[in-house]
């Protein structure tokens, strides 16, 4: 699969609900959203504005009911279920919350796994991970497993298997919920360097009006709609 050079994102129209029971609830009803390739860009909004949704459908977890998702050059309303995963393995990153850290694993293999999807070497692979442990902090503490690291190395940990790959999109879904302050604003800064000095393009959902600073603009989202728009300074 060919990798987008640049992971512009562009929503025209997507429509989105989800059945319970007998009742449909509608999430999104004609969203508009256009997110240029190298964008910093933070979502917030209150429990069940649709933040979740939209970032599993940019991840390929979900597909809008409407509408176009285009990203890169893909258009994932386009693609069934296999096609959304074997794009998502391939152009982007995700961050979670809680880290998703295997306790069986170390730090090297926890970020080694996203690898093993592709076709590279044993020797490749170990390259890759030495390479990204030294870019977030890590240098030297690969053997460590996650529960004799802090919260913080185990979200540099998260950050370093997102980047791997070396995607042009990170997804961060509430990336320092975990997090003390030092830590969120350590991780934060990561995420700021990755964006300035890597063009990684960087959407982040987060409830945190301090974690949404870092980025270059904050979309509010609310009702299924975007309702306001601020830019750092």
């Amino acid at each position: 699969m060919t990798e987008p050079a640049l992971a512009h994102i562009d929503l025209s129209g997507v429509g989105k609900a989800f059945r319970i029971g007998t009742q449909t609830v509608p999430v999104f009803s004609g969203l508009d959203l256009s997110i240029a390739a190298g964008d910093f860009v933070a979502i917030m909004g209150p429990s069940g504005s649709g933040k979740s949704t939209l970032l599993n459908m940019l991840a390929g977890i979900d597909s809008p009911d409407s509408g176009t998702l285009r990203i890169g050059a893909s258009r994932l309303d386009q693609m069934g279920e296999g096609a959304r995963a074997a794009w998502r393995a391939h152009n982007m990153g995700i961050v979670f919350q809680f880290y998703n850290l295997l306790p069986m694993l170390t730090a090297a293999e926890n970020i080694e796994l996203p690898l093993l999807l592709k076709p590279l070497s044993a020797r490749e692979r170990r390259l890759r991970v030495d390479k990204v442990l030294e870019l977030v902090g890590l240098n030297g503490r690969g053997k460590q497993y996650p529960a004799l690291m802090s919260g913080g190395q185990q979200q540099r940990v998260g950050i370093a298997r997102a980047i791997v790959t070396d995607p042009g999109l990170l997804l961060c879904d509430e990336p320092t919920g975990d997090l003390d302050r030092q830590s969120a604003d350590e991780a934060l800064s990561m995420l700021g360097f990755l964006n300035r000095e890597l063009g990684k393009t960087i959407v982040m959902v987060t409830h945190d009006p301090q974690a949404a600073g870092h980025a270059k603009r904050t979309l509010h989202l609310d009702k299924g709609h975007f309702i306001e728009e601020t830019r750092a300074a």
